[in-house]
């Protein structure tokens, strides 16, 4: 069982939970963990069950050249923004793994009998917030440059965007804007998730460590970032196929990128 405890009986504050400084270096040991960890217990069937329904539904969108076509690549950007909800089975297993635990999948969600649930589940409605809130200002942006008419099919919106003044305009503030709602889920997510599974505390306790963990450590955290942007476009780039493999990896590292930032 993932950890049991009472809000009632014990509950950690935000001073109690110290924060590391780390350096760049304990990334990338996080990531070497995070690779045995799903070498140990590969997941990679279990997340295709969420890659090719994506797939399907950006290929959907580009084969018919409906209305939403120029939502797929913000929806596939702001993967990143959900990536930290999935990663919270994965973080568990490698929990477990530390502990000499049983590993299987359904030991990995033992946490929704607890009382780390109903915080896991408060932050992830934050996640969910941020990922429209992402979904609707990029359709303001398009509206903005492009105006309300829907591009007629992807070689022309390709066209549009890579040759236009309008098209430069949508990069620079999509890319903006997008860097905003990144930073934010980082900030809130980086540490919360796994620090609900370790410790007692309340979803707000857990996103304001989180935040201190990435003001105190800013390079390492934004080098973090940029490390798991830039591999979930590596994953993407591959039609989607990619993540199947980088995204359980990364919700290793972060379990172990955790157990580097704050003292046991």
């Amino acid at each position: 069982m993932a950890q049991e405890y009472s809000f009632h009986d014990i509950q950690i504050p935000s001073e109690a939970i110290h924060v590391r400084r780390i350096n760049v270096s304990d990334l990338w040991q996080s990531l070497r963990e995070g690779y045995e960890d799903f070498a140990a217990r590969p997941s990679h069937f279990a997340f295709l069950l969420i890659v090719y329904p994506m797939f399907a539904l950006i290929l959907t969108l580009f084969l018919t050249g409906g209305s939403l076509l120029h939502f797929a690549f913000p929806m596939v950007a702001g993967f990143t923004l959900l990536g930290p909800v999935i990663s919270v089975a994965l973080c568990e297993m490698s929990r477990r793994r530390e502990l000499g635990l049983n590993l299987s999948w359904r030991s990995a969600f033992d946490f929704v009998h607890t009382s780390a649930f109903a915080p896991i589940t408060a932050v992830s409605v934050v996640m969910m917030l941020l990922y429209v809130g992402w979904l609707y200002m990029a359709q303001l942006i398009y509206a903005g440059t492009f105006g309300f008419d829907p591009p007629v099919s992807l070689a022309e919106f390709i066209d549009q965007v890579m040759n236009t003044r309008r098209g430069s305009a949508l990069i620079a503030y999509g890319t903006f804007v997008g860097f905003l709602f990144a930073f934010a889920a980082l900030a809130i997510s980086v540490i919360a998730f796994p620090l609900l599974l370790d410790k007692p505390t309340t979803s707000f306790t857990a996103i304001s460590v989180s935040i201190k963990a990435v003001t105190t450590n800013p390079l390492p955290m934004a080098v973090w970032g940029l490390t798991v942007a830039g591999l979930l476009l590596a994953g993407a780039a591959l039609f989607l196929v990619g993540l199947v493999a980088v995204l359980p990896i990364l919700g290793h590292a972060t379990w172990h990128l955790y157990r580097k930032v704050i003292e046991s």
